[in-house]
């Protein structure tokens, strides 16, 4: 079990620019970074309280919920 520091998840940004997406999570938690992912693009590895991974579509928007991991 994983206890991270700070927000988790951020529900409110699906629909929204990755970019902008990325900014808000990093100044709502600063103890993770964010970084943007093609929804088709395989990720692997292990959980990662420091990480945030923002899944976008092809118009570069937010489709899945950004949550630590």
């Amino acid at each position: 079990m994983y206890v991270c520091v700070g927000k988790s998840s951020w529900p409110e940004l699906v629909g929204t620019p990755g970019t902008e997406a990325v900014k808000v999570i990093e100044r709502e938690n600063p103890f993770v970074t964010a970084v943007i992912v093609l929804g088709t693009q395989p990720v692997t590895g292990p959980f990662n309280c420091s990480r945030v991974r923002v899944s976008v579509d092809t118009r570069g928007s937010v489709f899945v919920v950004p949550a630590v991991g």
